[in-house]
């Protein structure tokens, strides 16, 4: 399957970096099966490093396969309490339980957010918040998170964005 990786520069060999905020998922490299997705967040990525590099996206092939044979992998079917409790403790960076090679799951986008935050400032339950991301299209994204996990990706291209995202 081909997997995508926004960024404002072509990454041919992904490599873990530490994490310097809150992420879904913990520290990692993202990817996500939606190129649309990837090409959005291209632009982010761009625009928040001050229009340094170029909106590129990245792409590989990724064995689902031979990674569901080799790697311990944790996945999220839909946004759910689990997958929501588990966002939380990552964006609060309190998560402590189990290490896994690969996280799969929907995407915490901006259009979330605010209901994470409305939780976490207790203004909503959590049969409140899960009700309100029901309302939500979400994206999947792939959060490699071991050296393992990424050899099993490989180098396809990468390309710049038409820029028709965020502009």
């Amino acid at each position: 399957m081909k997997l995508y990786h926004g960024s404002n520069a072509a990454i041919e060999i992904p490599r873990l970096i530490g994490q310097t905020r809150g992420l879904d998922f913990g520290a990692g490299f993202y990817l996500t099966s939606s190129q649309i997705q990837a090409e959005r967040f291209s632009e982010i990525v761009y625009k928040r490093k001050k229009d340094n590099g170029d909106p590129i996206v990245t792409v590989y092939e990724f064995d689902a396969e031979a990674a569901e044979r080799q790697l311990k992998i944790l996945r999220f079917h839909s946004a759910d309490i689990a997958w929501l409790n588990f966002v939380v403790d990552n964006r609060l960076k309190k998560y402590t339980a189990l290490e896994y090679d690969v996280i799969i799951g929907a995407v915490a986008n901006d259009d979330v957010m605010p209901t994470i935050q409305a939780l976490l400032g207790g203004f909503l339950t959590e049969e409140g918040a899960l009700l309100a991301l029901k309302t939500k299209k979400l994206a999947d994204q792939y959060c490699m998170k071991s050296g393992a996990a990424l050899a099993s990706l490989k180098f396809v291209r990468a390309y710049i964005t038409g820029g028709q995202y965020g502009k």
